[in-house]
């Protein structure tokens, strides 16, 4: 099942995403006519794992990892599906990353590979936005706009065997399945509950396919995940 959330007039509503319409609780809203779709979440922070193909590793001439490599982004740095990535005025080297995304269901710590699945809400999709030219993954990653997120949340989703691909204004850029993944997503949310305490509507990022590349104002990034739909955002200069 899809679960979306819409900003109306009368504040954000959340329900089951039906062909472009929000069934929340004290109505149908349909999006676009009747509000603009939200990030599917509100978390507190978005954990992300880097350098989790072994292609990437080897296109970026990275060492394999003994263990996940990760970092954070704060609340921040999420936008909405069809929001406008604004190209910030600090880099000239903007680059995008297709990744999917699990969001936890209540406040969990320290669970194990085989307790995972029983925390998850639900799975959607990342654009892991990297100013390429800025020093340390804090500055490169966690500025504001940095994660659009969506559009909507898959209840019912094996995530160890998807298709993924990524387009760039319909240019093919990335195209993976995610059981190329060194570390499987439940290995992963289990190794991050061993150092932090999740909370309801966080994010957990599991990684890009090779072909993480350059954008800039006019490209629309188009990110697939099969079994989740489609997560598109438009680069814009900043003063647009």
């Amino acid at each position: 099942m899809k679960r979306a959330r819409i900003q109306t007039p009368d504040g954000p509503r959340e329900g089951e995403y039906r062909d472009g319409v929000v069934v929340a609780d004290d109505g149908e809203y349909v999006v676009g006519d009747d509000g603009r779709l939200l990030p599917p979440c509100e978390p507190s922070a978005l954990y992300c794992v880097g350098r989790n193909y072994a292609a990437t590793l080897d296109q970026m001439e990275y060492e394999r990892p003994d263990e996940p490599d990760f970092f954070i982004k704060p609340p921040a740095s999420v936008i909405a599906h069809e929001e406008p990535i604004v190209y910030p005025e600090f880099t000239e080297e903007l680059t995008y990353a297709g990744e999917l995304v699990a969001i936890i269901d209540d406040t969990c710590h320290d669970f194990s590979v085989e307790e995972a699945p029983e925390h998850i809400r639900g799975y959607t999709i990342m654009n892991d936005v990297d100013a390429l030219d800025q020093q340390g993954r804090t500055a490169r990653k966690a500025f504001d706009g940095s994660a659009p997120l969506g559009p909507w949340l898959e209840t019912d989703l094996n995530p160890r065997s998807l298709d993924m691909h990524t387009d760039v204004s319909g240019e093919r850029r990335q195209e993976a399945n995610t059981e190329l993944m060194l570390f499987g997503p439940y290995h992963i949310l289990s190794y991050l509950s061993k150092r932090f305490t999740f909370r309801p509507g966080d994010a957990v990022a599991f990684g890009s396919p090779a072909n993480p590349g350059t954008i800039g104002p006019g490209d629309v990034v188009e990110i697939t995940y099969e079994g989740i739909g489609t997560l598109r955002n438009e680069v814009v200069a900043g003063d647009d």
